[in-house]
């Protein structure tokens, strides 16, 4: 199975400082490369900006690996592919996608939420 087709998937970044910031996502493939939805204020947001390089591996719904790390880069999408990871991650969980979907739409508003890119190759 590729990375980005399982359920979870392990996303580290990277503090200024080189300490790790592991963090559980949901993801998809979309055009061999993963994408992953998070609120725009989020730390690992800030940290991709500031620092593209992460690694990316499978894990539990806890954040607990499943295998191993693979190294990768990682990047802020505009509006637009925003909006289509957010659809592409409400079709692959179905309704909980949807409702977590819907529930962030309520609480942030639109442009509160942003698509990641990542890229292994």
């Amino acid at each position: 199975m590729a990375l980005g087709d399982d359920k979870y998937l392990l996303l580290t970044t990277f503090r200024r400082d080189g300490t790790p910031v592991p963090t559980p996502v949901w993801a998809v493939r979309r055009d061999g490369v993963i994408r992953v939805w998070s609120a725009a204020d989020a730390g690992k947001v800030k940290r991709i900006r500031n620092n593209p390089e992460v690694t990316v591996g499978p894990c539990d719904f806890r954040g607990n690996p499943t295998g191993a790390g693979t190294p990768a880069r990682a990047r802020v999408l505009d509006e637009r592919a925003g909006a289509e990871t957010r659809r592409l991650i409400g079709a692959k969980y179905g309704l909980v996608g949807r409702l977590a979907l819907l529930g962030s739409r309520l609480r942030r508003g639109g442009a509160g939420t942003v698509g990641i890119e990542i890229s292994t190759d």
